[in-house]
Formats: C-alpha cells, sequence, structure tokens
C-alpha cells in the first residue's frame, strides 16, 4: 500500500523551489518571467514532493514509481514523463538543468534549495524554519475515474499569490511607483491587472473566486441554494464507479452525501428547487437506464422518482418559478424528438411549450428567469447559441450569434443577462450577455464551465476543469481486452483533433503545447520528425481533412491576425493559403475535398444560422454552390465506395448519398449511431468502413464498427480504453495501416469555484452578496 498519507491541510500550502513559487493545492508552478503560472498533474506533484523530501539526493527511479504509482504497474516512461513536465515548469532546459538532473540508469536528484512557505490571509510568506518538519504528502490521484483521493476538509482560498524580485532595483523602482499610486504590472495569467509593492516582494491581487472544493477527483455540476448558503454538485468516491450527489455549506464545511446509487450507477446533473426544499438529479445505471429522481435537500427524505429518459438525450431540466414542476430541454418520444415540455410534479401532466421547437434543432438546459417572465435555452448546444422564448410559449428570440460548443449557463440575479460556458481553442471559459445590449464580456477565467447563479444571492458557482488529452494509437484489429495502446509525442499540453493521411505516415493534430493551440505535422515513421506549423491555428469544431494524395489538406480556423475561414495547407513545407468561402455571411464548420479537383465540400452555417452541407465549384469566382443540404452536422468523403456520409442535426443515425450531393440519393444506413451528441466520434477508413467510438458501462471509450447494410447489425464493442473518455471531436482510422487514432484523457480533475456574479454595467442590482464571499 502508499505510504502517502491523507493529512488535514497544513497551514503552509507553498513551496519555493529555486527560484520557483510551487501552489500545493492548486499543483501550480509560478516561474520567474512566466507569462503564466504553469498546472502540472497530480503525478508530477507527487515526483516533485518525493524529490523535495530528499534534497541533493538522488531518488531511484523504483524509489518514485512505488510512492506516486503504489498499487499499480505503470511504465517506466510516466517517471520521465512527470519530470519531462516539471522541467518544463520550471523554465529550464534538460541539456543545462538547474532543478532537477538525471542520474543515468539510476534516477533524479533535486538540485534546487526548497523552502516551505507560510502565510496567512493577506500576509507576505515567510520561509519555514530549516529545521521544521516537511509537511506530510497528499495522496496521489488514481489514473482512472472510478476512484479518487480521499477528501481533504475543503478551505477557503482568498491569499495574495508572492514572487519574489531578485533584483533589489526592480523592487525600489516598484516601491516608489506604490508612493506615487501609479503601480501597474501585468499579470495576466493570474487574472491581475494591479500589482502593489510591499519591502522586498511583489503581491498580486487575489483570483477573483475562491474554491468550494480543491480535493482530488470530479465535482461536477454544480447547483446553489437560493439564497447561496448550500451547494449541491455530482461528485466522485473513493473505491466506487459513478457519481453522487453530495451537498455542501459555502463557507466551507465537509460534504454530505444525499443519493446512494449502486456502484457502477451515476447520479448527475443536480438542480436546486426555487422554494430551496428539493434537489432533483438524474440517475444513468446499467443498459439504457435512465430516471429523474427528486430528493430533499436535507438529504433525510426518500428519493422519488418523477420522469423517465432516454440515456442518449442528454437530459436537461430546470424547475419552474413556483418549485411545482420542471421543464425539460429536447426529448425522445414516440412521434419524433420535442422541444421543451414541461411536467407537472403532483398530476404527472406534460405539456408542451408552445411556438419553440422548429422540428430541427436540439433545445437544450432550459431555465426561467428570475422573474418567471422568460425561458431561456441553448439551441443546439455544440454548434448553437443562446435563445428566449416567453415563459408562457411563443416566438423565440435568438440572443447570441456564435454558433459555438456552450458548456452550461444560467442567469443573471436580475434577468438582464446571462453567464455561460464556451469552448475557445483547448480550453473552456466564461463569459457575460448583457441582454439590452447584446455584449458579451470574458470573465477573465481560464478552464470554467458550467455556471450556476443563486437567485437571491450575488453569488456564482461554476466548474474549473483542466484535463490533459494524448493521443494514442492502437492496431485496428487488435482483439486484446483492452487493446494496446501507444502514447504518441506525450507532452503536458492538449493534443486533439488528429488526422491521419492517406498515406498512413503524417499526422497532423491540434495541441497548445506550445502554449497556445496550433496545429502541429509528424511523420510516424519518425518521431523525432514533429514540428508546429507556423501560420494557422485551427478551429476545435473541426479536424483537418487531408486531399486523397496525402500533400495537402483543409484547416478550419484563424491566421496570427484572427482572419477566419478555410485554409489550404502543404504541412511538408509549411505553406499556407487563405481560401474564398462560398459567399457573405457564411461561417465554414468544415471543408473537404472532393475526387474532382475542381469541386469542394463545406458545412456552413449560412446567414439566416442554418446548418448546411454544400457541394461548390471552385473553379468559378466567386465559388458557385451547385448543391445544398439542411440540417447537416459532419460529412466525410468516402471515396472508396465513391459516396459522400454525414450525421443530421435532427435525427441520430449516419446517412449517405452520392457524391454529386443529389438529394433523390439520400438514405439513412445507421439509425442509432452516431448519437446527435457524438456526432463527430466517427471515421471512415479507406475501405470504406466505419468506426465509432463511444461509452459503455464497463469502458469508457468503446470502437465498435457501424453503417453496415441495413438490417445488419453494429460490430461488437471492443474497449479502447476502460478508464479514459475519448474526445468527442473526432478521431482517424486506417484500413491501410491498421491503425486507429484517438484523442483521449491524460489526466483530469475539476474543482468548484465561487466568485460574485459580475456587475451589469448601468445597473443598480441591489443583492446581497455573504460576507464570506467578497
Amino acid at each position: 500500500m502508499s505510504n502517502l498519507s491523507t493529512p488535514s491541510l497544513p497551514p503552509h500550502e507553498r513551496l519555493r523551489v529555486g527560484e520557483c513559487i510551487v501552489d500545493l493545492p492548486l499543483r501550480e508552478v509560478v516561474a520567474p518571467g512566466a507569462r503564466r503560472p504553469r498546472r502540472i498533474t497530480p503525478k508530477a506533484m507527487g515526483v516533485l514532493r518525493v524529490l523535495a523530501d530528499s534534497p541533493g539526493k538522488v531518488v531511484s527511479r523504483d524509489q518514485l514509481l512505488a510512492q506516486v504509482w503504489p498499487d499499480t504497474l505503470p511504465g517506466d516512461d510516466v517517471v520521465t514523463q512527470a519530470v519531462t513536465q516539471l522541467r518544463k515548469a520550471f523554465g529550464e532546459r534538460r541539456d543545462s538543468p538547474a532543478y532537477i538532473e538525471t542520474i543515468a540508469k539510476t534516477g533524479y536528484r533535486l538540485l534546487a534549495e526548497t523552502e516551505w512557505l507560510a502565510a496567512g490571509p493577506g500576509e507576505a510568506a515567510t520561509p519555514l524554519p530549516r529545521d521544521a518538519a516537511l509537511p506530510p504528502q497528499d495522496p496521489v490521484i488514481p489514473e482512472a475515474l472510478r476512484t479518487s483521493a480521499s477528501r481533504q476538509p475543503s478551505r477557503w482560498w482568498l491569499r495574495e499569490r508572492v514572487v519574489v524580485v531578485a533584483v533589489a532595483i526592480v523592487a525600489a523602482l516598484a516601491l516608489a511607483l506604490l508612493l506615487l499610486g501609479r503601480v501597474s504590472l501585468e499579470e495576466d495569467a493570474l487574472v491581475a491587472t494591479e500589482s502593489h509593492a510591499h519591502g522586498d516582494f511583489i503581491t498580486t491581487p487575489p483570483r477573483p473566486y475562491r474554491l468550494l472544493s480543491s480535493a482530488p477527483g470530479f465535482e461536477l455540476s454544480p447547483t446553489l441554494s437560493p439564497d447561496a448558503s448550500m451547494a449541491a454538485y455530482a461528485s466522485t468516491l473513493p473505491e466506487r464507479r459513478g457519481t453522487v450527489i453530495q451537498v455542501q455549506t459555502t463557507n466551507g464545511s465537509q460534504p454530505r452525501q444525499i443519493s446512494f446509487p449502486p456502484d457502477g450507477v451515476s447520479d448527475r446533473a443536480p438542480s436546486w428547487s426555487p422554494d430551496g426544499r428539493e434537489i432533483a438529479y438524474v440517475r444513468y445505471g446499467p443498459g439504457q437506464e435512465c430516471r429523474v429522481l427528486v430528493t430533499a435537500a436535507s438529504g433525510g427524505g426518500t428519493e422519488r422518482n418523477v420522469a423517465n429518459c432516454n440515456v442518449d438525450d442528454l437530459v436537461s431540466f430546470d424547475w419552474t418559478p413556483d418549485s411545482q414542476g420542471m421543464i425539460f430541454g429536447s426529448m425522445r418520444m414516440a412521434t419524433g424528438s420535442s422541444s421543451l415540455r414541461v411536467l407537472r410534479l403532483a398530476s404527472g401532466e406534460w405539456s408542451s411549450v408552445p411556438g419553440v421547437g422548429d422540428g430541427v434543432s436540439l433545445d437544450y438546459a432550459p431555465r426561467y428567469s428570475p422573474d418567471g417572465k422568460w425561458i431561456g435555452f441553448i439551441r443546439n448546444p455544440q454548434v448553437g447559441d443562446l435563445w428566449r422564448v416567453p415563459a408562457g410559449g411563443g416566438e423565440a428570440e435568438q440572443l447570441t450569434r456564435v454558433g459555438g460548443e456552450f458548456r452550461g449557463w444560467d442567469w443573471l440575479p436580475d434577468g438582464s443577462g446571462m453567464v455561460f460556458g464556451r469552448r475557445i481553442d483547448s480550453e473552456t471559459r466564461l463569459y457575460r450577455l448583457d441582454i439590452a445590449s447584446g455584449d458579451i464580456r470574458d470573465l477573465g477565467l481560464d478552464d470554467a464551465q458550467s455556471p450556476s447563479v443563486a437567485r437571491r444571492a450575488g453569488v456564482l458557482a461554476f466548474v474549473r476543469r483542466r484535463p490533459q488529452f494524448g493521443l494514442f494509437m492502437a492496431t485496428r484489429s487488435d482483439q486484446s481486452d483492452p487493446m494496446r495502446r501507444e502514447h504518441l509525442f506525450a507532452s503536458s499540453g492538449r493534443d486533439t483533433l488528429p488526422s491521419l493521411a492517406p498515406d498512413g505516415r503524417q499526422l497532423v493534430f491540434s495541441s497548445d503545447r506550445s502554449g497556445h493551440f496550433h496545429l502541429w505535422w509528424a511523420d510516424l515513421e519518425q518521431p523525432n520528425s514533429l514540428r508546429q506549423v507556423e501560420g494557422i491555428h485551427p478551429a476545435t469544431h473541426s479536424r483537418p481533412e487531408w486531399a486523397f494524395d496525402s500533400r495537402r489538406m483543409l484547416v478550419v480556423g484563424h491566421d496570427d491576425n484572427g482572419r477566419e475561414g478555410v485554409y489550404e495547407v502543404i504541412p511538408t513545407r509549411g505553406q499556407v493559403s487563405f481560401l474564398p468561402v462560398p459567399g457573405p455571411g457564411f461561417r465554414v464548420m468544415q471543408a473537404m475535398y472532393l475526387p474532382d479537383p475542381g469541386r469542394m465540400l463545406m458545412t456552413v452555417r449560412d446567414a439566416s444560422g442554418t446548418l448546411c452541407l454544400l457541394l461548390l465549384d471552385r473553379q468559378v469566382s466567386p465559388w458557385k454552390v451547385l448543391a445544398k443540404l439542411e440540417g447537416v452536422t459532419l460529412a466525410r468523403v468516402d471515396r472508396a465506395n465513391e459516396r459522400i456520409l454525414f450525421t443530421r442535426l435532427a435525427e441520430d443515425g449516419l446517412w449517405e448519398t452520392d457524391l454529386d450531393l443529389d438529394l433523390a440519393r439520400v438514405r439513412r444506413i445507421d439509425a442509432q449511431r452516431p448519437t446527435r451528441w457524438r456526432f463527430q466520434a466517427w471515421a471512415v477508413a479507406e475501405d470504406g468502413s466505419i468506426d465509432y467510438i463511444e461509452p459503455q458501462p464497463a469502458c469508457l471509450s468503446g470502437l465498435r464498427t457501424i453503417g453496415q447494410a441495413p438490417g445488419v447489425a453494429p460490430g461488437p464493442v471492443r474497449c479502447l480504453d476502460p478508464d479514459h473518455l475519448s474526445a468527442t471531436t473526432g478521431f482517424s482510422t486506417s484500413s491501410r495501416q491498421d491503425l486507429v487514432i484517438s484523442a483521449q484523457t491524460v489526466e483530469d480533475g475539476t474543482d468548484i469555484g465561487l466568485m460574485e456574479v459580475p456587475e451589469v454595467p448601468g445597473e443598480d442590482i441591489r443583492i446581497e452578496v455573504p460576507g464570506w464571499i467578497k
């Protein structure tokens, strides 16, 4: 068993390593001259803790494996990856180590001096005595979702981060500026625009939020009681697969479990009733089991089933203002999909909100405004926008025109605006929308999503999640359980959207490993060939598409000057060329080559916001639209069978038509897969076979063949990875090289943050903010 204990939090949570400051609870390293703190993985932090216990001494690889990866059988490369990440965070080069030295065939040695720093709120950090005992080590988070480390007591932190200024002249200048009242030191990564000098230190203002939870594991989907005194969220527990609902006070108490599903069953998406008495949530069980349950917020009552649901619908709901009913987003019915529907809990009666659904779109995450006059919702959350409709029904009004991937939203307390999460490049950020002006403002929070606002208090809760994705290669025909995989080009960045060339050798992918989202290219037969393609930043919703000759590719994204559109890239030369779009008001979502070089396919959002698949003649200027098919979310070209395969917005399944986009030849070839929520999780091999990645109860990343002949059952599921989810933004498959390359989580975990609701310009919102949040 591990010798890593589970301590109560020490009063000192920061470690000085050389010139760097390490924040243990946040797993962040602040290095001199760095624009932002570097978040490291729990395993890398574990390695640092072990090395810090023996500064200047050699620690063997076996000792690191035993202490940081207990009771597991990892490969030796996990230690190398952790050390590499630490070096990168400290800003050192491997050929001139100043922090960590590699002892060949033995282990590693921490070269830099270390000091534990003790600081109270608002106080400058002071080193602990040299002979002070080191604090006990934090538990290491297991790799899989099925377990999480033991919970530590929650704590508030609102501390000023301290950066030591080594040069006395800089400190003197900063102090002089402070006396003049004109100190302004940029520290954008810490969400601060001002700094103040104090003696020999420069301290930056605290972040605008506190952490409600910061223990290892997953805390998801927060919901606040109306007065913001309590929070509920879905959470993992040690030695258990799946999630439960927990409740805790927002001033820092221990969480209390209020739902008790069997092992392997997950309770998710809690929602607090407006009267503060009950909490509703979704239970996902074996097979297709899906139920909406309600229990007392105190946890003392018996849960009751109020509705059944479909596991593929990504269920969403909110309470009615009187707490006597619930409103649901698009759900599957015997007569087809619905839009917004209201359930009265006492009678079990359902009713539709009149005038909302358009028969095609998915209306998701409905929320009543605080005054009960409006229902807000997201239309098509993966490629959509925020809308609202009068509570009694009527014409829906579009509020945003971003056409993005939304990650949760909620009303501001006075109903004048909304806070929403949206995926941008490799992260998700929070934004505030002012409805009257249409203005959208970035709230300055990195990796934040799933906002929840207390209706009677000016408090906002959100999920702070910083997953690390890596690319993994497997043999497509491998029958092992699970399939054997190889981690490609490991880094501390987020690697996504792998696109394998038809030649089976070249691979491009999107990654923020350089600090920003860029396109990367490599020859799989020459691992050292990996390099960044300059001048193009790929969009997160579109995988780069290769030409059939494996020389060129089409990339949707923007250049260094922010010009959005379609770019033709020759990665071996680093050549990037801008291509015209079909017409004004079109936003390109995807671009693909056809066997005829004079033609091209594009999925676009037209001026009216409709998703369309276009067949274009690129031999004339401007390009001419030859054919158009509406409601298409994603398309792929199957050259072997001379067809176009595509998914639709309105229904699950896979369709085909010919290369001329003949509407008369459109037919569905798979009625169930892909689901509308996983419309990017499929790929076509050179022989025309189709692979699909989907989660299974016993395997979080299952691989199966779909799109067989009508009436033929889909292929059996093979387990690509039992413990890690695959990114839903696409993967690559090759029949020629017998390969599957997917993006999967390497490290993941979440915390719940709390902050004041952002101000609304021009309005005096008289809402009490609890003293502990200020």
